[in-house]
């Protein structure tokens, strides 16, 4: 009897899996019901776990990178202009910002594009409405020698200085620029003490070696900024510089003159960076062997109410590292109090190590979870990450035991925008700068239609929903957080809750309760199985205790 029971729970933690080449290619009741949003030539799509399109938005330009959805349901999309209006071209170029509402109505563009300046990669949308946006500026060739640059590694006659702007919407197509901070405001050199920013590198690790080149080409893109995340607890910017394989946080409670030097603010330091971290070479502090990034994007802060509150999460994406292979990492910034980082001088920042790595490199050291460019990594509510191999259109979800338990290749062809019939090959290209799954009671879908109406593919196969037992194809009907848990689970149902039981792995009932929360902090860590029993159905659910 015990035996045939375990058997029974087990069983209803089917891996539901079919032949499909694109859209929903697997999915298990383990992954996170939720809407995820990414953007693809000039459409922009939201589905559901099965890839059935929730909402799409249409804009005139291909995507200039990142996108978001807002909690009213608008759409927050940079786009690339290609309309010559620019000397500047780069991978990630975008040049115009806009504002759809849900029904896909333009409700504000504004464009940021000259030979002097352009928009590209990211946006970030805060509280009040405003918008980071991420620019690049350039400097002259004797701007930048000024600045202490090495002549000879100036070969095209510039330098680009990153930038980020703050903007506030004003009608249909301006904006008012109500804050902003500069790079080329936080540089040091060592190279000629007749120029600007001159000072030791690595008494400096606050300010950015203008002659630092990783290794790189000395090209006027020489830093590569990728992404910028906002974090409203801290008040600070997370910065991400792909060719510096650095990320940076700054203040931005400054005033954007306090931005421009180094004190002011809440932490005292105007714009300087108040913490780096990923190559101390970069400052002085460390050699190439000490380089824990490479090519990285999307670091962010992990918001408070979900697994690794606080932690920064980011996609490594393993570029000049032999053997090539990407990773995830979350880490740990080492803070006396909230925002303020611990930090000795003449030393690498910490940590010296990463909290949680997923990779898959197997033993022949070939791996192929490999992606150069763009992708993202996002910790969900339920303990799962979803992740984005964006070279490859490619999103998986996975679970404490770094199981894939849901995968999603996108099917439309990045170049030119035609669709994938289900059961033909992927597209050779669909790229995917990034995936973010919205919870299905984000404010954004209150008092909406989300009913889904196609898919992206064509001719879809739905094989692995269908192939899903009744409960779990029920868009989240219970989830079960936070899971792995050090002893308490809360359970989130749609439906009543008559009674839940918990059994062990030998099919032994320990706990039960009428209550939507379950306590094991007396029990060994291990797996455990839940049954719910909820309005005549009895939903089955695997937690872990550690």
């Amino acid at each position: 009897m015990v035996r045939k029971l375990l058997l029974a729970l087990l069983i209803s933690f089917n891996f539901a899996h079919s032949q499909n080449t694109v859209g929903t290619i697997s999915i298990t009741e383990d992954a996170y019901d939720a809407f995820t949003l990414f953007s693809v030539h000039e459409k922009t799509f939201l589905i559901n776990n099965c890839g059935e399109i929730i909402n799409e938005w249409t804009s005139s330009y291909p995507p200039g990178s990142a996108v978001y959805l807002l909690p009213n349901g608008n759409l927050l999309r940079p786009g690339r202009l290609d309309d010559g209006s620019t000397d500047i071209v780069i991978g990630g170029a975008g040049g115009i910002v806009e504002l759809y509402d849900w029904d896909n109505n333009l409700l504000w563009s504004y464009t940021y594009s000259t030979d002097d300046v352009r928009q590209h990669h990211d946006v970030y949308p805060l509280a009040n409405g405003n918008i980071l946006m991420l620019a690049i500026s350039v400097m002259p060739e004797a701007e930048a020698i000024q600045s202490g640059r090495d002549p000879s590694n100036i070969q095209d006659g510039e330098l680009y200085s990153e930038t980020i702007l703050e903007l506030q919407p004003v009608g249909t197509n301006q904006a008012n620029i109500v804050w902003e901070w500069d790079i080329r405001d936080h540089l040091i050199q060592d190279f000629d003490n007749t120029k600007d920013n001159f000072g030791v590198v690595a008494d400096n690790p606050q300010l950015l070696d203008i002659n630092f080149l990783n290794g790189n080409s000395p090209v006027n893109n020489w830093l590569h900024v990728n992404a910028i995340q906002y974090d409203a607890l801290r008040d600070q910017i997370v910065i991400s510089s792909r060719k510096m394989s650095e990320i940076y946080i700054i203040d931005h409670s400054t005033t954007t003159a306090e931005a421009a030097s180094g004190s002011g603010g809440t932490y005292g330091k105007g714009g300087d960076f108040l913490y780096r971290w990923g190559n101390p070479e970069a400052y002085g502090n460390g050699t190439s062997t000490d380089r824990k990034l490479f090519g990285q994007h999307t670091p962010y802060f992990i918001p408070a109410g979900l697994p690794n509150e606080g932690k920064i999460m980011l996609f490594n994406n393993g570029i000049d590292r032999l053997p090539s292979y990407s990773q995830v990492d979350i880490i740990s910034p080492p803070e006396s109090s909230l925002g303020v980082y611990d930090y000795t001088p003449n030393t690498a920042y910490l940590p010296n190590s990463t909290d949680f790595t997923y990779d898959e490199m197997p033993s022949s050291g070939v791996s192929d979870f490999y992606t150069p460019i763009v992708s993202n990594a996002q910790q969900l509510p339920n303990g799962n990450i979803l992740v984005c191999e964006g070279r490859d259109g490619l999103f998986f979800e996975l679970n404490s035991l770094n199981e894939k338990v849901w995968e999603y290749i996108n099917p439309i062809n990045s170049n030119n925008g035609t669709s994938t019939t289900q059961g033909d090959p992927a597209p050779n290209v669909n790229l995917t700068f990034r995936a973010i799954k919205y919870p299905l009671d984000y404010a954004a879908f209150t008092s909406r239609d989300v009913t889904p109406n196609g898919t992206v593919e064509l001719s879809p196969d739905f094989t692995p929903c269908n192939n899903l037992s009744i409960e779990d194809n029920q868009l989240s009907i219970v989830n079960i957080y936070p899971n792995p848990s050090n002893g308490i689970f809360n359970i989130n149902s749609k439906l009543n809750i008559d009674k839940v039981e918990v059994y062990n792995t030998l099919g032994k009932k320990i706990y039960d309760t009428k209550l939507s929360k379950v306590n094991l902090s007396e029990q060994i860590d291990g797996i455990y199985f839940l049954k719910i029993y909820s309005d005549s159905k009895v939903i089955s659910k695997k937690i872990i205790k550690n």
